[in-house]
């Protein structure tokens, strides 16, 4: 028997859910309009833990989403799951948030590639591009969208948060957007027991969150007077 933690926060969403054995038990996620990880992620996890009426001690491992995605969402989320860690003594699984995304939607169209894009603002997503079965045809990246950017692999179906702002620069193309699907805990369940059976475990020390692109801080502007 194996129960596993699951902890997404690479984009606004922040989403905990626990498995049993690969399968769902408890979920709690709020995908709303600004970053509230900090404030919300230790008590989504209590609640998990409470209503599926598992102990902390009876836990196995603990997966994340590796990234890329938010600077800030991942660095909460790692500093969350190693600390849980820590104190328990169970490992850790790194799961990609694009795939983990992926996920959600195996098996819905089995005729189309899949390309989830998470948000890296203005005209740039963070993407993956797989099979049906998930088989990976295109290394992750971040991307500027262009009217014809990702053409050679049509037909797609296009998800995560990055997609709403690709509806209309690609309205023409063989491209069917799911909007409704976005980024969940539950999108790493079958990844990260999969990879608890094999033991493909991260370092907890020093494994950090694949960022992808280096963290900006912005510059506070003075008035002029």
């Amino acid at each position: 028997m194996a129960y596993i933690l699951h902890i997404e926060t690479a984009t606004k969403v922040c989403s905990v859910a626990l498995s049993k054995d690969g399968e769902l038990i408890a979920l709690k996620e709020n995908g709303g309009e600004d970053y509230s990880h900090g404030e919300e992620l230790t008590g989504f996890i209590q609640d998990v833990m409470s209503a599926s009426g598992v102990s902390f001690k009876e836990l196995n491992a603990i997966s994340m989403s590796s990234g890329p995605g938010s600077y800030t969402g991942l660095r909460i989320g790692a500093a969350t799951a190693k600390g849980l860690c820590f104190a328990l003594n169970i490992p850790l699984i790194a799961i990609d948030s694009l795939v983990s995304l992926a996920t959600l939607i195996q098996g819905k169209y089995a005729e189309r590639n899949i390309s989830p894009v998470i948000d890296a603002r203005r005209m740039e997503v963070y993407n993956c591009i797989y099979s049906p079965d998930l088989h990976p045809l295109k290394p992750i990246s971040a991307d500027i969208i262009e009217p014809d950017t990702y053409q050679t692999f049509e037909p797609l179906v296009v998800l995560g948060d990055g997609a709403e702002k690709l509806v209309e620069i690609w309205k023409d193309r063989d491209i069917i957007f799911e909007l409704e699907t976005s980024v969940s805990a539950k999108g790493q369940i079958s990844i990260a027991f999969d990879a608890y059976r094999s033991g493909e475990f991260v370092d907890v020390a020093y494994w950090e969150p694949f960022y992808l692109k280096d963290f900006v801080a912005g510059v506070k502007k003075v008035a002029k007077t």
